[in-house]
């Protein structure tokens, strides 16, 4: 992250925001990309919990799910930023936002993830 108000990394924290007032209920998405994060939960859920696999779904603190489930979207779907800088991103957005282990937990799972999804060369 190079600066906290470059207008992507609002946008990130814009979006994390959005899916944690979905996963609480509030069912009106307020960004663009919301809709289509949305629409892809229960595939992103399944790759969370194959691979964090000692931690169901319902037990994952809420800012570190939607955290996750924001980064695999922009990682595996939308896929218009390298995925070192998305990586950087969300992990400081999770050191700002979560609780001390939580910038750990989702480079793990993320990295686990992105493993099992390389193509094989």
């Amino acid at each position: 992250m190079k600066n906290k108000f470059d207008p992507r990394h609002l946008k990130r924290i814009a979006n994390i925001q959005a899916l944690f007032a979905w996963s609480c209920g509030n069912n009106a998405p307020v960004t663009p990309d919301t809709p289509e994060i949305i629409n892809l939960v229960p595939q992103i859920d399944q790759m969370i919990q194959a691979n964090a696999p000692k931690w169901p779904i319902d037990k994952i603190n809420r800012v570190d799910l939607n955290i996750l489930r924001y980064a695999l979207w922009e990682l595996l779907y939308f896929k218009k930023n390298p995925t070192k800088v998305v990586i950087d991103e969300v992990i400081e957005i999770a050191k700002e936002y979560g609780t001390d282990t939580s910038s750990s937990f989702i480079n793990g799972v993320i990295g686990t993830i992105l493993k099992k999804n390389e193509p094989a060369t």
